[in-house]
């Protein structure tokens, strides 16, 4: 899973179950082009142009110039993968950038990337055991050939096997290990064939190598490091050559710097001003077909109402949101006679309120519990999205998604909005009501922080709660802080976080956030049932039984009262005349078909 700074694993930025899961496009109101479905679209904008059943090549396109594109937060890390840099809106830059064997389209149809691949077979069920056939020729910005070590650096950083001798985790960082643990062997036959072997079943493998951004370039990790053949390290190398390869996958590659971070892509990263922008070009040593845009400027600009007034102006072309708020959308909604393209998902994401189990008030259960029973969330759609999404509901599951088969509502008897309720829990609990109308139990006051990001509907989020919660005597405080998703989250440094996830289509990402040993089980969230459940799903080839294991992993993690779903924020995208189609894909954002960009008719 993803941090969507709205906000891998597969990194749970967090892919669902085995093959990708088609999900159904729902009609839309408001400036022709909306859909409502969730992480869906419509066949005018979700299908690729490149797409040929299960298959995609990059089309040919005529040239259209510079594009610019705004989004709510920066870029920050070309390594996408090492945990403390996951996020969405690294992806949202890095997809055009970073080559990888499988993409996703706009309804999340998982395509093998014939741009850059030959084939990717399960060539034994016995282990299981996939090869990865690359395409020969295909080469990094720099001249480098990307091939098989890029890819065998990806399961080395990610293996969760190469365990410090003193026990204190791992050498390498990163966001998730869920599938490349499950690798037991992985070899380079040649340049251009990688074989690896499952130590047991892991359906969800068209997830692994590419599409969390993990793909990173070997030959500059070993120009770096000294490292003669990244090949030859393995998770049981030498304490030191292992201690110097992880330090510079886990700290070399945060930000870009030109000589370190080129591209494998169609587009190559030229500029990045930090905290303001990131600009493509095209990457001259590309071997499929140019792109459109000969230049793409993605801009970060945290007021949606700024980055609609930068549409008119004709100062971007294209709007991608993943942060909207419901001002802007009405704005949007009412430009259709201006040459505008409105448009809504509800993507593969969730908002989310995480309670940090390691925090002491949060260990007693019925605070936990009150705390879940006076949030109205009915109130926070109906106020903070439907202007953007007029459709949006709740959101029940912390696995599943609406449409999905296994879908299951595990929220609505306990995220109940009832302050009375909540009362009486704390009270059977022994808490009781102060002179200052908070509860309070062996002299200490029920107060605690909720953390978040900079963005306007998450602050609005908080004082809803606020009320909300006051009437049960529980006192909420707000910590605003701009970079709250960048470090904090992380490091576990909060009583409640407010984020959202941003999910791959394949169901095993939520090993890394809902098993008690994942890499992004920042709160402490699971239990041994949820863990047995989680671990036993991933390793079902039989789709009936992996979606029941998931369904009771789901159940077991709403029981704890650790987490709890709140709605799905809305992807809000706009584009001008200028342009054929811009779609929001629900994972990789506006540039997921950017290089199919072009002028319309052209």
């Amino acid at each position: 899973m993803r941090r969507s700074k709205a906000i891998p694993a597969i990194p749970a930025i967090a892919v669902i179950a085995g093959a990708a899961l088609m999900l159904t496009a729902c009609g839309g109101s408001g400036g022709g082009d909306q859909s409502n479905g969730a992480g869906s679209g419509n066949s005018n904008t979700a299908i690729a142009k490149g797409e040929s059943g299960d298959t995609y090549t990059a089309p040919k396109v005529a040239d259209m110039g510079p594009v610019v594109v705004s989004t709510d937060k920066p870029f920050t890390a070309y390594n996408n993968a090492e945990e403390s840099a996951v996020q969405s809106y690294n992806t949202y830059a890095l997809i055009q950038v970073l080559a990888r064997p499988f993409i996703l389209d706009g309804n999340n149809k998982v395509l093998l990337n014939k741009d850059v691949m030959d084939s990717v077979d399960v060539t034994s069920s016995s282990p299981q055991t996939v090869t990865w056939k690359i395409k020969p020729g295909v080469e990094w910005s720099d001249g480098a050939p990307w091939n098989c070590k890029d890819f065998y650096l990806a399961w080395l950083s990610q293996s969760g096997q190469d365990k410090k001798p003193d026990g204190s985790g791992t050498y390498f960082l990163p966001g998730s290990t869920t599938g490349y643990s499950s690798i037991s062997s992985a070899k380079c036959e040649n340049d251009t064939t990688f074989v690896t072997t499952f130590s047991e079943p892991f359906g969800d493998y068209k997830g692994l190598f590419g599409i969390g951004d993990d793909l990173l370039p070997a030959h500059i990790l070993e120009k770096q490091t000294g490292v003669s053949d990244i090949t030859q390290v393995t998770p049981k190398s030498p304490a030191d050559v292992l201690d110097k390869v992880s330090k510079f996958w886990n700290e070399g590659w945060n930000g870009w710097k030109s000589d370190l971070g080129p591209a494998s892509g169609a587009y190559m990263i030229k500029d990045w001003q930090q905290g303001t922008s990131i600009t493509l070009v095209r990457n001259p040593k590309w071997k499929g077909n140019a792109g459109g845009p000969s230049q793409i400027t993605l801009k970060a600009i945290p007021d949606s109402n700024a980055q609609v007034q930068a549409l008119q102006n004709n100062e971007e072309q294209v709007i991608s949101s993943a942060q909207p708020d419901n001002n802007a959308a009405q704005q949007l909604q009412q430009l259709a006679s201006s040459g505008i393209t409105y448009g809504a998902t509800s993507g593969l994401n969730y908002e989310h309120l995480d309670l940090n189990l390691k925090r002491p008030i949060f260990q007693d259960e019925a605070v936990r519990k009150a705390f879940g029973q006076c949030i109205n969330r009915n109130e926070l759609v109906d106020k903070l999205i439907k202007q953007v999404q007029p459709d949006a509901k709740p959101f029940n599951s912390v696995v599943f998604f609406p449409n999905q088969t296994g879908y299951t509502d595990n929220y609505s008897d306990k995220l109940i909005n009832n302050p009375a309720t909540a009362k009486s829990t704390l009270e059977a609990d022994g808490w009781k009501l102060g002179a200052d109308g908070i509860m309070a139990k062996n002299g200490q006051r029920l107060s605690f922080k909720i953390s978040h990001t900079d963005i306007p509907r998450r602050k609005s989020t908080v004082a809803l709660l606020q009320q909300e919660c006051k009437a049960a005597g529980i006192d909420i405080q707000d910590d605003t802080d701009a970079n709250f998703l960048d470090k904090r989250v992380s490091q576990s440094d909060y009583d409640v976080a407010l984020f959202a996830w941003s999910v791959q289509p394949f169901h095993s990402s939520g090993l890394a956030t809902y098993t008690t040993d994942g890499g992004q089980n920042w709160n402490g969230c699971g239990t041994a049932a949820s863990d047995a459940s989680f671990k036993k799903a991933a390793t079902e080839t039989d789709d009936t039984q992996s979606i029941a294991d998931y369904q009771a992993a789901d159940k077991a993690i709403a029981a704890t009262y650790c987490t709890f779903p709140l709605f799905q924020p809305p992807n809000m995208y706009a584009y001008t005349g200028d342009i054929d189609r811009a779609y929001f894909q629900s994972y990789y954002g506006a540039l997921w078909n950017a290089n199919e960009w072009q002028k319309p008719n052209a």
